[in-house]
Order: C-alpha cells, then sequence, then structure tokens
C-alpha cells in the first residue's frame, strides 16, 4: 500500500477530504477461529473457555473503508467501524467502545443469500485498497462494498462473514420465529459441520478485534499471520498436493539468498528455469505488499530494476500493467556512461491461494499508453514469477517470517559460464539483477523494524451487557446489512433501507428415485479399491458392467499422452491426499485408485453459462445405458471466455452410494456441506512454466472459491461449477487459455476429509485433458 509515514486521502463526512497517516483499515484477528469450513491462511487460537456459558456468539470488529455512490451520486470513500455481532452487523462512525453513547449508522443481518466476493485491488482517492463485494444472491441490486488495505485483511474479513453465515445456521437450527425459518434458505444444515462448532456456540461472547484502530494507523506493517490453515492444521512443506518433476539444485549463495537451477527441465532441453529463494523475517501480507508497491521512493532501497515505475492500466483488482526506466549503468560499473537509457512494460497479475500464498505473474507486455519513445531503448523484461508463502511460528512471541521465491526462465549462454565462474557478463544482465532482487527485499525489509511489528493478539470474554450498544436487532426484522440503513442517520452517502428479504420455505432435500433399473442389471465386475475408499459404496450389491463405449461425448478418449484435443483418465499416483493421521500429524499419502470411472467428456460452446446439463434429453444421463447405472456424479465446469465454455464430466459408480459413507453424505447433503468438501488438485503435467506456476499443484476447495451449485436427482448428482463468479479464477483461466494447445492437465477430484472418520481420503475421479483446441467445442443445443 503506502510507505511509512505516507499519506492517505479519505471523504469526511462533510464531503470534503483529508489526508490521513499510514495504512487505514488494518485489521487483525484473535478468538478461535477453529471452525468446519476451510477458510485457509486464517490466524488461529483457542480460548480454553469456549465450553462456558449459554448463547454466546462471537464478534469481530475493526475499522474499514466503506464505498459506495450518494444520492447525487458521487462516490464516497468513508473510514468506519465496522461490528460483526453473531449473524448481524452494525457501522459506526467512531470506535463504540471509545465512545459508549454512539449509534450504528447501519444495522442488518447477514443473511445465508448473502455472496462475499474479493475484487482485488481497486485504487480509492489517491490509494489502493483490497475491496469486498457483498449481495443477496436472490436479488444481485442488493449490495454493498467495503474495502482493506491489504489483502490480508480483506482475507479475515471475508473469513468474518462466512463464520457469521454459519451463526445464522445455528440460529435456525435452535428454532425461532417462523419468520425467522421462513427467511432462510432451504439448504442450510448444521450437520455439515465440525462438533467444535456446537461448543464455541454454547461458549462466552468472544470479542475479536479487527485493527488497532486510528493510533496505530502511522504504524506501516501487517498484524495477519497465514501460517495457519482455517481448519486449524498446519500445512506441512512447500509441497504442494501434485507432484512434479524438478530437480532443483543450488548453484550460487549471494547475500543469504540461494540460487538454483532446474537440473531436469535443462536436461529436457526445456531452457534454463532458475530460482533465487530466502526467508524473509515478515508476514506474507507484508512483503506481497511491499512487492506490489511501486513508490519509487521505497523501489529504490531495494529494486535496482524497476525504480522508477508508473502504473499505467489495471483490470478486476488482480492485473495491472507497469512501466519502468531504469539507467543500466547502476547494474554494473563497466557500463558506458554513454549507454542509452532502457525501459520496459510488464504485466503483472497475483493470486492468493487457500493456504494463504501469494503468487505474482510477470510478463513483458505492450500498451498503446506507453509506445517507444526517443532517447530509450525498449527492453523486453524476462517473464517471472513470485511467490511468498507463511512459514510456521513456534510461539506467539516469535517474529512472523515468510518463504520468498523468484523465479525466471534463462535463455542465455551466459548463465552456464556464470556457474563456472565466479564472474561473466551475465552480471550485467537483467535475468541477474531479477535474482538479485530477493536479496535487496530480504535486506530492505530487515533493516525496517516496521515491517516486521506485529501486535499480540488477545482474547476478550464479555456478557452481552459489557458490550455497547450491544442489544440485537430484533430477529424478526430480517434486513441485510448491505441496505439497511438506521432511521437516525441523515447522511446523504448512505442508501435508503429496502424492504425486508424475500422469504423462502425451508424444505428438506428430497432425492427422486426414478431410474431403478441398475438395480437388476448387476454383473459381477470386480475393480481395485482406492485407498480408504472401503465402505463407500454399497458392498451389499453386486457390482454392474461399466462399458464406456456406450457413451460417447463430444470430446474423444485418446490413446497415450502424445495424442491431442482429447481425454484420458490417470491414476491418482501423481497426487498427494490426507492419510488416515492426517489430523495429528499433517501426513499425506499417495493417491490410489479412483474409485469412479470416468465414462465420457463433453466440451461445449455455449453463449452463457449452462446449469443442469443432466436433465438435456440428449445428456448421456437420460439415456437408457445411463439409467441402469446405479450413480453418476456429473461435473460441469463452466469456462469464461469469448465464447463461453462447458468442460462436462461424467464419473459412474458400479454399485450404489453407501449413505452413511463419506461420498454418501456429500451426496445427500446439504449446500453448505459440499461447499465445505468438494475438493479438487489441479496439475500441469507439460506446458508453459508460467502457467504451471499460476495453476499451482494446491487443492482447492471449489465451493469456497467460486459459486457451485448442485442438482440432485435419480441416480445422479450435478455439480455445476462458475470458474466465471471469481475475478481470480477468471484471471488464471484466461492465461491457462491461452496456452491450451500446448497444455496436459490432470486433474483429480475428492471429498475432503475433515473428520478422523472420513480419512484417509480417496480419490473420486481423475481425468487428463490433451492440448485441447477451443475451436473444437460443439454448439450445444438447447
Amino acid at each position: 500500500m503506502t510507505s511509512p509515514g505516507s499519506k492517505k486521502v479519505v471523504t469526511t463526512d462533510d464531503g470534503s477530504e483529508k489526508k490521513v497517516s499510514g495504512n487505514l483499515g488494518k485489521v487483525s484477528f484473535s478468538g478461535d477461529l477453529n471452525h468446519s469450513g476451510s477458510h485457509s491462511g486464517s490466524h488461529s487460537r483457542s480460548s480454553s473457555s469456549a465450553g462456558g456459558g449459554e448463547g454466546g456468539t462471537f464478534e469481530y470488529f475493526g475499522w474499514v473503508y466503506h464505498l459506495g455512490v450518494n444520492k447525487i451520486g458521487h462516490e464516497y470513500c468513508n473510514l468506519r467501524f465496522l461490528f460483526i455481532r453473531g449473524k448481524y452487523v452494525e457501522m459506526y462512525k467512531r470506535d463504540p467502545h471509545e465512545n459508549p453513547d454512539i449509534k450504528p449508522i447501519r444495522r442488518g443481518v447477514i443473511g445465508p443469500t448473502m455472496v462475499i466476493e474479493e475484487l482485488g485491488r481497486r485504487k480509492v482517492n489517491h490509494g489502493d485498497v483490497y475491496v469486498i463485494r457483498f449481495y443477496n444472491r436472490l436479488d444481485e441490486s442488493r449490495k454493498g462494498e467495503i474495502a482493506c488495505a491489504t489483502a490480508g485483511e480483506a482475507l479475515k474479513w471475508v473469513e468474518a462473514f462466512e463464520e457469521a453465515k454459519q451463526q445464522a445456521e445455528y440460529a435456525l437450527s435452535r428454532g425461532g420465529s417462523t419468520r425467522t425459518k421462513l427467511s432462510m434458505e432451504a439448504n442450510i444444515d448444521l450437520e455439515g459441520h465440525r462438533p467444535r462448532v456446537r461448543r464455541y456456540a454454547y461458549g462466552l461472547k468472544k470479542l475479536i478485534r479487527i485493527g488497532q484502530g486510528p493510533e496505530s494507523l502511522l504504524r506501516q506493517s501487517s498484524t495477519l499471520v497465514n501460517d495457519v490453515r482455517g481448519d486449524g492444521f498446519y500445512e506441512g512443506g512447500d509441497n504442494g498436493d501434485a507432484i512434479e518433476a524438478h530437480e532443483w539444485k543450488c548453484v550460487r549463495t549471494i547475500n543469504g539468498v540461494r540460487i538454483f537451477e532446474d537440473v531436469a527441465n535443462f536436461k529436457a532441453g526445456r531452457g534454463v528455469l532458475v530460482k533465487a529463494v530466502a526467508v524473509v523475517e515478515a508476514s506474507a501480507d507484508t512483503v506481497f505488499e511491499v512487492l506490489l508497491n511501486i513508490d519509487k521512493h521505497q523501489r529504490y532501497e531495494w529494486d535496482a530494476v524497476t525504480g522508477d515505475s508508473e502504473k499505467i492500466d489495471s483490470y478486476e483488482g488482480h492485473y495491472d500493467v507497469i512501466y519502468c526506466i531504469y539507467d543500466p549503468k547502476y547494474l554494473s560499473r563497466i557500463f558506458c556512461r554513454w549507454q542509452s537509457k532502457r525501459d520496459f512494460v510488464f504485466s503483472r497479475q497475483w493470486v492468493r491461494g487457500q493456504d494463504g500464498t501469494y503468487t505474482i505473474l510477470q510478463f513483458p507486455a505492450v500498451h498503446k499508453k506507453r509506445p517507444a519513445k526517443s532517447g530509450y531503448r525498449r527492453t523486453e523484461i524476462t517473464p517471472s514469477t513470485w511467490e511468498i508463502k507463511s512459514l510456521k511460528k513456534r510461539s506467539d512471541a516469535e517474529t512472523p517470517s515468510c518463504l520468498v521465491t523468484h523465479m525466471l526462465e534463462i535463455h542465455s549462454k551466459r548463465w552456464c559460464k556464470w556457474k563456472r565462474t565466479s564472474y561473466s557478463k551475465f552480471e550485467k544482465t537483467i535475468p541477474y539483477a531479477l535474482l538479485l532482487q530477493v536479496a535487496g527485499l530480504k535486506e530492505y525489509i530487515g533493516a525496517n523494524p516496521a515491517f516486521k511489528y506485529e501486535t499480540s493478539a488477545t482474547v476478550v470474554q464479555s456478557k452481552f451487557q459489557d458490550v455497547p450498544n450491544g442489544e440485537y436487532v430484533d430477529e424478526e426484522m430480517e434486513e441485510q446489512f448491505y441496505d439497511a440503513t438506521d432511521s437516525s442517520s441523515g447522511e446523504e452517502d448512505e442508501e435508503e433501507s429496502d424492504d425486508d428479504d424475500e422469504n423462502q420455505d425451508n424444505k428438506e432435500i428430497k432425492v427422486k428415485l426414478k431410474n431403478v433399473s441398475w438395480a437388476i442389471a448387476s454383473l459381477s465386475l470386480k475393480r481395485p479399491k482406492a485407498p480408504g475408499a472401503s465402505n463407500v459404496l454399497d458392498a451389499s450389491v453386486d457390482p454392474v458392467s461399466i462399458d464406456p463405449s456406450q457413451f460417447q461425448g463430444s470430446l474423444r478418449k485418446g490413446n497415450g499422452d502424445k495424442d491431442s484435443n482429447c481425454w484420458n483418465s490417470p491414476s491418482g499416483m501423481g497426487f498427494m491426499i490426507r492419510g488416515k493421521t492426517y489430523l495429528k500429524d499433517n501426513a499425506k499419502v499417495m493417491g490410489g485408485q479412483p474409485l469412479l470411472t470416468l465414462i465420457s467428456v463433453d466440451w461445449f460452446k455455449v453463449d452463457s453459462a449452462v446449469d443442469n446439463i443432466a436433465l438435456h434429453p440428449k445428456c448421456l444421463i437420460q439415456s437408457e445405458p445411463g439409467k441402469k447405472l446405479p450413480f453418476i456424479l456429473v461435473i460441469n465446469l463452466q469456462v469464461p471466455a469469448k465464447p463461453n465454455y462447458c468442460l462436462v464430466l461424467y464419473y459412474a459408480a458400479d454399485r450404489p452410494v453407501n449413505k452413511t459413507s463419506s461420498l454418501g453424505k456429500f451426496v445427500d447433503g446439504s449446500d453448505s456441506y459440499r461447499d465445505a468438501r468438494f475438493k479438487l488438485i489441479p496439475s500441469i503435467v507439460q506446458g508453459y512454466w508460467m502457467v504451471k506456476r499460476a495453476v499451482g499443484t494446491k487443492a482447492c476447495l471449489l465451493g469456497k472459491a467460486v459459486t457451485c451449485k448442485y442438482l440432485r436427482q435419480d441416480n445422479f448428482l450435478e455439480i455445476d461449477v462458475d470458474i466465471g463468479s471469481s475475478a481470480v479464477a477468471r484471471s488464471v483461466i484466461g492465461l491457462v487459455l491461452g496456452y491450451v494447445t500446448s497444455l496436459i492437465v490432470d486433474l483429480a477430484i475428492l471429498i475432503e476429509g475433515k473428520e478422523e472418520s472420513d480419512l484417509p481420503e480417496y480419490i473420486l475421479g481423475t481425468v487428463r485433458l490433451n492440448r485441447i483446441e477451443l475451436d473444437s467445442a460443439v454448439s450445444f443445443e438447447e
């Protein structure tokens, strides 16, 4: 964001602007965030008194920006104090702890139909903030936005809103008024949550402070630590969940930074892939903000390449274009003074994984706003990636630290000569200067104690009457926070109240079982079981014969990895999944044979995203062979592009699903239960290394990352995955589509094991997509 002592412009209540120092909207968490949702990267602390008391709930509070448009059409950005009490939200002009008589200017509930979306970075007034949008998915016109100073802080607020939705589910499980129940979604079901969710709900109210308030705004530091997963368990090591074929060899150590070469990549004739690695004593959020900050006064202190920088364009909050000028004489003394200055344009694309790891992709670019100009030699910067991963802290008193990796590809012959000798012309090149950025970053942060500062988190226990303005909104008033304005507020920049949420019956999920012909079509056919998959399918029923030749999709099955525009079903050996003892030691094991058989793949071209493909008359689910199968899992990956695409995967079981198994509970469970467990592991087996870094190898809970819709009928479950619902996912998939014809992509689908009874995990199904051609997609017939 901003450098220490820098100023930001904030709009005051009277419409004027004032400058405020430092990092506004700073958030920090304390308290117990250990719940069933997998909010990766959250800092988790527990309270020994969580089991006492009655009717308790969690509270989150801190400073944020409130963004919007007033009645006369002017945009505003107001600093506000936000309170989340259970499922209720209140917004104040000042901290209610310091002003006990102050009343909220907004209040309402976080309803179960609320959708929370991170929109990434946006320039507001004269500074960059990270925006969170929330809206009612039944009525997207009812929406609102808040913003935070850092990406990590935005993630913490998202987790707070998700926690509040869980509180709403808990309130529903306890009963309540008929009107309250009618306003809840039918798919809310508490059984999908871990027992400790119920335990903390009976405890004393936890006050979880988010941020230190205006008195700490002079400090340019992050108070967040992302070394713990949201489910309360550490992720061990630096490895992903898919096995990669790298052979890194350390070739030089400079200023405490190790420089590696990928020997395997070089032997395969794919160029020289190198990386610089160092441990930086600061949180991942802090390092990320330093890297994205293009203020030249800060860059001059550690960056020899991109000192004079200017942002010339920005897209969707996770992608921008930077113009840079540098003087080559600073890279080496041997450069002649008469050598012309150089400039270059590059794009930055960043994502934050569910495990809290940041990835920044940097590509050379061309932009019409910055054509080549006289006196400067236009240079094409080397493509590179930054990865920032938080390291586990041994104690709360220990300084946070993270592992910073800068990776790039080099095509110069000077690299091999530089490895053999202590000096070569490689030291005059931009790639060398890029590698040394890690050393500069490490020394710069190490020399500035403010970057290491982290406030100690505390847990405050309080009764309801101890909280200023602690009265809750009446449960009969089920207003959404984003459009609930207090009647006493006379601000012009606050939206007016709308009507209550639409009521919706809380109907139980009913499964139609019309196609039961599979029960009389059983034949003797044994398949090897996947590890941990025992008793998932009903062993009392004889397996049916699955003949994939009866199911012809629009994308053909391939004849090996050398084939193109086709699919295959690899084993699960290339994926690492949670073992039986994962809850105790985080141990992962190699995946085995998939439980379900991939019988067909469709590759459709559509005008807009299509749901419920399984109900289409021409879908294989509706065919006679499809009706004879005990169970079919349909995964509909909706790919945003021009035009849009649908990749539909059909997985079949040879026996009916055991309803008491993890798969059975997933198939017939609520949508919230499914969202918390539907997991996908990606792996780029072959392709451009930058795409590999963008996609990564970490497992992703799709229900938490993007919008998923579920259709359970007859003998199938369809999952419609809207990849375009997330700006980050859109950004990554756009990069993948640009190289898709040269990629071999493996995907593994599984259910995340959160309880000991669900472990070890097992792979439901896999697919390998071999160099897919976009033009081969078949138009979908409505």
